[in-house]
């Protein structure tokens, strides 16, 4: 009876009924009176039972099962099948992650790059339904993954990223423009660049501003995150004696940065260590979530047929049964 429901369901109150005619069937056969007398039944002792015997009470259950599945029937049982039609407005994101140098400071657990990427890879895998790439940048930008709904895909480049891949530098405006270049022929309702940066822009023919411009006429909004302590950092610089770690004053353009958000409608942030940078993302993930919306459509289909099919084929055997093996004589 699974995925079936009832038209009527109160009457199946009726098969309360049964239990009552049951009982009446057995006090009937304890005082059931013989139709034939016999002084002994001592010549009868060693007789074969017959198969009559065995099947005597068959024609009853054949008529309580009939009654059951006509209640069944009058109660109207209906197969139901739900349909879900998702319809949803993702998000097209793009993850332009600075890579230059500086991303080895240790003020992020084990290191500023590291940090970025593995919580990074937590935002990822907890999207749903949106189009995700990521965009390196440091003295020139490259397109690692572009926008795509293989998550796994865009773990795997995510954890491929590493230092020296680009010319050393922070090309803040052309990382800008390269997450752009992914996004400006999205047809998403929303068009997002997270950009994540560790210093001033010193490299590169675009600046961050006129890439911010260039956003705002797409209709992209950037978050820009300012990625580093206060202060100081250490950092590793290698002497004749192996890698020291150096305090290095952190820099970090966040006037730019504000403006950025500002033209494009976005928000700026800075994170100070891991827990900050998770924070911003969880934040960012918060304002930037998915439209969906479901339909459910529900078919419902009439099933009567089979338990009246059903039903008239016991109340056939009995009447066949009654009327020739145990057919009674009065």
């Amino acid at each position: 009876m699974e995925g079936i429901i009832f038209a009527h369901p109160k009457l199946l109150y009726l098969l309360l009924i049964l239990p009552g005619l049951i009982a009446w069937y057995i006090f009937r056969q304890k005082d059931a009176k013989p139709s034939l007398q016999l002084s002994t039944l001592k010549g009868l002792s060693k007789t074969p039972v017959s198969l009559r015997v065995y099947l005597r009470h068959l024609p009853f259950a054949l008529r309580m099962a009939a009654l059951a599945l006509i209640v069944v029937v009058l109660a109207r049982p209906q197969s139901f099948n739900v349909t879900q039609n998702i319809e949803s407005e993702g998000v097209d994101i793009i993850i332009a992650l600075d890579i230059s140098s500086s991303m080895l400071a240790r003020d992020f657990k084990p290191d500023r790059i590291e940090a970025a990427k593995n919580i990074g890879i937590q935002f990822v895998a907890g999207r749903r339904s949106d189009r995700i790439g990521l965009v390196i940048f440091a003295g020139e930008s490259f397109t690692l993954c572009p926008l795509t709904t293989d998550y796994a895909t865009v773990i795997n480049m995510f954890k491929d990223v590493k230092l020296g891949l680009l010319e050393d530098g922070t090309a803040i405006g052309v990382g800008l423009a390269t997450g752009i270049t992914r996004l400006k022929d999205s047809d998403a309702k929303s068009k997002v660049v997270i950009l994540l940066t560790d210093g001033v822009n010193n490299k590169g023919e675009i600046s961050p501003l006129m890439a911010a411009d260039i956003a705002k006429t797409f209709g992209i909004r950037v978050y820009p995150v300012g990625v580093g302590s206060i202060g100081t950092a250490p950092y590793p610089v290698q002497t004749p004696f192996g890698i020291r770690y150096q305090d290095v004053k952190v820099e970090i353009d966040e006037d730019v940065l504000k403006q950025i958000a500002s033209i494009t409608g976005g928000r700026y942030y800075r994170a100070t260590d891991n827990e900050a940078l998770e924070k911003v993302y969880q934040e960012i993930n918060q304002l930037e979530k998915t439209k969906i919306e479901v339909i459910e459509t529900t078919r419902k289909k009439e099933e009567f047929a089979v338990y009246a099919f059903w039903a008239l084929a016991l109340l056939g055997l009995d009447f066949v049964l009654r009327a020739t093996l145990l057919r009674s004589i009065p």
